[in-house]
């Protein structure tokens, strides 16, 4: 459905570089995730497969506007769209990304009223993704951002492309807003829990981006650098100047550095203990122990973020979970 959407009933080479950067290798995680939520609400996952396509279309749109925004040279160990077919066609690619999912809406064989639900919740996690990249953008403003401020722009980036999936698959199913809402609510945390691990790899994994500290390089403000600021106040100048320095003047040597830094000075283990206790909140949530089903596709994600990073270190991460 994604092929056909993107590219339409006859040649158009816009649709063929937003369906190349979904076509790349990626996981189709929210796109999973609708279908499995849809399955263990009580539907088959038939039901949902439009769903589905739009929550992942609006996923890969927000990539392509990332990537541009951010710098970033390579994702999923490939060029991205802009730098291989430059800023202006970027812009327009993901635009189309976004206007795309109420087409997949629209082919759900459902009830107009339905149909006008999932466009609306879709809308609404829209506005939450596009808010939740500009407070992002805006932590460089703040000297001292706070975790607060930080999970404020994850909240919207990212956590709302894990609630959303859930939220429309819950209307498919025929819950009531306030019960579909509540629902989705839940797996938002597993937003910040990816993120926070995504962070993590940049600087002690493999994120596919061709190399060591990309967020770093892009003066990003991470999971870990909102915690060192917090431990270590006195070392901000030192940590904006590396945050702020052009990505191709940011070396190797200063990557090494904060990784150095990061570690010896508790950011690093600070951040497991963050994600020790968002593991323990979301396998112990009332709400998804009250439907099995969903308890255990969030625990699978759960599962699933946290395998990366218990690979780059897993003395630490046992420690932290003990």
């Amino acid at each position: 459905m994604m092929l056909r959407l993107c590219t339409g009933s006859r040649f158009d080479r816009l649709g063929h570089i937003l369906w190349d950067h979904i076509n790349t290798g990626g996981k189709r995680l929210r796109a999973r995730l609708a279908l499995s939520a849809a399955e263990a609400l009580g539907l088959s996952r038939a039901d949902a497969v439009g769903w589905a396509a739009a929550c992942e279309l609006l996923h890969n749109a927000s990539l392509v506007h990332d990537d541009l925004q951010d710098g970033d040279r390579r994702r999923r160990g490939r060029e991205v769209v802009w730098v291989r077919h430059g800023v202006a066609q970027a812009i327009n690619a993901g635009d189309l990304g976004l206007m795309l999912p109420t087409s997949a809406i629209a082919q759900l064989p459902v009830s107009g009223e339905t149909k006008w639900r999932l466009t609306q919740t879709l809308s609404e996690g829209a506005q939450r993704v596009v808010r939740g990249q500009s407070a992002e953008l805006d932590l460089h403003g703040r000297e001292m951002p706070s975790w607060d401020d930080y999970a404020h722009a994850v909240g919207g980036k990212t956590s709302a492309l894990f609630s959303l999936p859930v939220e429309g698959a819950a209307i498919l199913a025929g819950l009531s807003e306030a019960d579909a809402r509540a629902l989705a609510e839940e797996f938002s945390p597993v937003g910040l829990l990816f993120q926070v691990q995504d962070d993590v790899l940049d600087l002690y994994g493999d994120k596919g981006r061709g190399e060591v500290g990309s967020d770093l390089r892009e003066g990003k403000v991470s999971a870990l650098v909102v915690e060192h600021l917090r431990l270590h106040p006195a070392e901000a100048p030192w940590l904006w100047r590396v945050l702020r320095t052009p990505r191709e003047e940011t070396t190797d040597h200063m990557v090494e550095e904060t990784i150095q830094r990061f570690s010896a000075g508790g950011a690093l283990a600070s951040v497991w203990r963050r994600l020790a206790a968002m593991d323990d909140n979301i396998t112990d949530s009332p709400t998804l122990n009250r439907h099995p089903r969903l308890h255990t596709l969030a625990s699978e994600l759960v599962a699933r973020a946290l395998a990366p990073i218990i690979q780059t270190n897993p003395h630490q991460m046992l420690r932290e979970w003990a």
